[in-house]
């Protein structure tokens, strides 16, 4: 398998096609995904508007870009020539605007269903998983943009090296390639056509949309079908159910488990920075070097390269992609890292909202850092997922020598009777332990001596990282 053109590309013709567009308009146009295709159509010509709840660094950013966007639920603002409307499963069903155009017989889709369609002629890299997806998809994506093969990219979380979820370069490649973060959220991966899909993990997740941990498993499973004939599926070789999952070629894969046929060994730390050797299906890469922390993201690092190595690339231009990688905002993002010697503040912002991402973002860390004190600020995100988990966020952050938890980030949803962040507080053991406004944090925190500190969530707890890095500073 030396390039795209090795693997058959079989078209949907049943599917409906995206074709004389020109007009979009975005109800939620902020989100990661949205703005991603928000971008694409931009890209190709066509005129960008849409609504979003409240204006973000992202939606101030795609204004620069061109994009119209208001922040008010009101039908006079809105385009009501746009030749189709994305939504997200995220807006509510009484939305003014929504309802607007669903009176008015618009032609509605879905972020998932655009994202379907456009990626319906292309060979795709998709990458799928609970937690890992976004940085194993940025650093694939990576890899074929900075080594001159190309793709067009369509991230959920901004890629450090572009500042951007979203981009396109053609490159070397005989047939255009797309690499695309596919979400499990709302099953809006099986829209997706992969000609190669990677599956990072599968824990327990959105059981507000699928109910228990086996339907979740299913969908995923479902997933693998969707895979095109010839094509190929590289697993995490410890996830359950990898027996029922399609795909005429699999490659298992694993950060140091050498029973898996894609996996690094000689691993090691230099100067803050990994190195390691890489064996995939056979073949051998020596001397990686990884520019981030954690050991998860040696896992995901073998999983991008074996993608790498599947579609031809030189083993010298992924290794310099791979050094020079630099990462996804808050994804184990330092905010502050001082010089090796020094006792100045370490500052790790990272989105982990779900235990087994905090488990790894902690330990990770911890592991970086030894000897220092580890402090970390968690908001929760939605109340489904803190009934559902709290078990398990409160044995987690019990890893941490002291943890501060911020109320529940709502998102979509509206509030559960006797679910808070109180009700993760009271099942943890250690004794350092607050729940904490966002005002009264930058308060304490500006009271105290911190070693390593931790900001970690999916909600806007990123409003917080300014401040508190000048209250460290």
């Amino acid at each position: 398998m030396s390039d795209a053109n090795n693997i058959s590309n079989n078209n949907d013709t049943s599917r409906e096609r995206l074709e004389n567009i020109s007009a979009v308009y975005f109800l939620g146009i902020g989100g990661i995904g949205m703005s991603a295709i928000a971008r694409y159509f931009l890209s190709i010509g066509v005129k960008v508007s849409g609504y979003d709840k409240t204006a973000t660094v992202l939606t101030r950013q795609l204004e620069k870009e061109g994009m119209h966007i208001h922040y008010e639920d009101n039908v006079a603002m809105i385009d009501k020539e746009a030749d189709i409307v994305v939504y997200t499963p995220a807006v509510p069903i009484d939305h003014t605007e929504l309802n607007y155009y669903k009176d008015n017989n618009a032609r509605l889709l879905k972020r998932s269903q655009v994202l379907g369609l456009i990626t319906a002629n292309t060979f795709n890299v998709c990458v799928a998983g609970t937690h890992g997806k976004t940085t194993a998809s940025a650093m694939i994506a990576h890899i074929l943009r900075d080594s001159g093969f190309g793709c067009t990219a369509f991230l959920g979380g901004i890629a450090s090296n572009y500042g951007t979820n979203f981009w396109t370069e053609r490159g070397n490649s005989k047939q255009e390639v797309c690499v695309v973060e596919a979400d499990e959220y709302d099953r809006s991966f099986l829209q997706l056509s992969p000609d190669i899909a990677i599956i990072t993990s599968m824990d327990a997740d959105h059981l507000d949309i699928y109910g228990t941990e086996k339907n979740m498993q299913d969908a995923f499973i479902d997933f693998t079908r969707r895979i095109k004939s010839g094509g190929l599926l590289i697993c995490k070789n410890n996830l359950s159910r990898i027996g029922e999952m399609q795909a005429d070629k699999k490659i298992l894969y694993a950060g140091a488990d050498i029973k898996a046929k894609a996996h690094a060994n000689n691993i090691r730390i230099h100067e803050g920075s990994y190195v390691f050797d890489l064996v995939t299906n056979g073949h051998r890469l020596q001397d990686i070097v990884l520019n981030m922390g954690g050991m998860h993201n040696i896992e995901n690092a073998v999983a991008a390269i074996t993608v790498a190595v599947q579609l031809g690339i030189a083993d010298d231009d992924i290794k310099a992609a791979v050094a020079g990688f630099a990462g996804v905002k808050r994804r184990f993002e330092y905010i502050l890292k001082p010089a090796a010697g020094t006792d100045a503040a370490v500052f790790i912002d990272d989105y982990a909202h779900h235990p087994e991402e905090l488990r790894t973002l902690i330990n990770s860390a911890k592991e970086l850092f030894p000897g220092r004190k580890c402090s970390i600020v968690f908001q929760p995100h939605l109340f489904s997922r803190t009934k559902d988990l709290a078990t398990a966020f409160a044995a987690v952050l019990d890893l941490a020598d002291e943890a501060v938890l911020l109320p529940i980030y709502p998102a979509r949803e509206l509030p559960m009777a006797g679910v808070s962040s109180q009700l993760i507080l009271d099942k943890m053991n250690g004794k350092h332990k607050w729940i904490k406004e966002k005002e009264d944090l930058l308060s304490w925190l500006g009271e105290r001596k911190v070693s390593l500190l931790i900001s970690a969530g999916a909600g806007d707890i990123d409003t917080l990282v300014a401040p508190i890095k000048e209250i460290l500073q």
